[in-house]
């Protein structure tokens, strides 16, 4: 069996999973208007609220030092993880880190020096790629193994979380360091803005008055290993799946059929059945295409569809490093028999549907599914066990 052996978090809600937990069992939303990576925007996001210098006092690293924002989360959340696992050997450990923005919040100082002078500094543009981040954050953790990135839009890091239990299953791993990171910048929000996707007011998951997303950042990662090496075990991965409806390139088909068939083969290779789900932690956008579509995936797969909700109103979305972020918080409540509430939920999509969580309950959690879905119609379903 894969086990989660370790787990790190940055969110809004804060730096750690200790303090993210906290937040979570207080009904507390990390959305307010974002005042650190952008002045352009004025809108509702899922910001952390400490400047890049504060980061890097957080890691010990000088502020001189030129690094990404999205690489200075990843360092956060991956270092957490490793320290976790009590790994006795990172020689070997591989690394697997997903992002979309990569380190676009540092090119726009070489595009205005470009324009202006006709020549720029190419530090700023050196840490554009996704391969950057993933190299910076394995160094700084001390891990020797193999290591990749992957980027497939908001299903990222459930992909690699997915990609390292099949290294660990093929026998090309013994730890593997999994998730991703993304941090906020003026390109991400005029792109969301471009599409008309994001919303002026805390987004609403699964309202019939739901008006968008809010934008997110931060970053996850878990530590899996093959149970009998795990010395910590958190909860296990026993199901995962990727599919992908090839529909549109920014939106879900109308019956989810992407979704539908990623759930349908997490739960075949978890071998269990959709009974058996207690809870699932959905991607829930706040988008009109995403929750319609999301549903209509839920409800083809259980009939009966099981408590769900999503976490984005804490957080935003937060891109590439969604999957993983949610998976942290689907072992929260595995480990703390939670079911995280829809924050900001009032009225049904439509009558005949199943209502989200939209308080904090206490249950027997032991099969949950976190679902993530990417543009280009890229799926992935993730069951975690306790």
């Amino acid at each position: 069996m894969i086990a989660i052996s370790g787990i790190g978090i940055v969110s809004a809600l804060g730096v750690g999973v200790e303090a993210n937990l906290q937040k979570l069992c207080k009904c507390e939303t990390g959305i307010r208007e974002a005042h650190i990576t952008t002045e352009k925007f004025h809108v509702p996001a899922g910001e952390v609220q400490h400047t890049n210098d504060e980061l890097k006092s957080m890691l010990g690293i000088a502020t001189e030092k030129l690094i990404s924002r999205t690489t200075l989360l990843g360092m956060l959340a991956a270092k957490e993880a490793v320290d976790s696992a009590q790994l006795a050997n990172l020689k070997n450990v591989a690394f697997i880190s997903s992002t979309t923005v990569g380190g676009m919040d540092l090119t726009p100082t070489f595009y205005k020096d470009y324009v202006n002078s006709g020549s720029g500094n190419l530090h700023y543009v050196a840490q554009h790629d996704c391969g950057s981040s993933t190299l910076m954050i394995r160094d700084y953790c001390g891990l020797g193994g193999y290591y990749t990135a992957i980027s497939t839009a908001c299903s990222s890091s459930a992909n690699a979380i997915m990609l390292g239990a099949r290294m660990l299953e093929a026998g090309e791993a013994d730890a593997v360091v999994v998730g991703g990171t993304d941090a906020l910048c003026d390109y991400t929000f005029a792109g969301f803005n471009s599409l008309m996707l994001l919303s002026t007011k805390p987004c609403r998951p699964f309202d019939r008055n739901r008006e968008g997303l809010n934008l997110g950042e931060g970053a996850a990662f878990l530590v899996l290993q093959r149970a009998e090496n795990a010395t910590n075990i958190y909860a296990y991965l026993s199901g995962y799946a990727n599919a992908n409806d090839a529909h549109h390139q920014t939106a879900m088909s109308d019956d989810g059929r992407g979704a539908q068939m990623a759930m349908q083969q997490a739960l075949r290779k978890a071998n269990i059945e959709p009974k058996d789900i207690d809870y699932i932690n959905v991607h829930g956008t706040g988008t009109q295409n995403n929750d319609a579509s999301e549903m209509a995936a839920m409800q083809a797969v259980f009939g009966n569809v099981p408590p769900f909700s999503s976490t984005k109103a804490f957080t935003g979305h937060t891109l590439a490093a969604a999957g993983a972020i949610e998976a942290v918080f689907s072992i929260l409540s595995i480990n703390n028999g939670m079911l995280w509430p829809t924050l900001n939920y009032e009225t049904p999509i439509t009558e005949d549907v199943t209502k989200p969580v939209t308080t904090l309950k206490h249950a027997t959690v032991n099969n949950v599914m976190s679902t993530s879905h990417g543009f280009g119609g890229n799926s992935t379903a993730l069951i975690f066990s306790n």
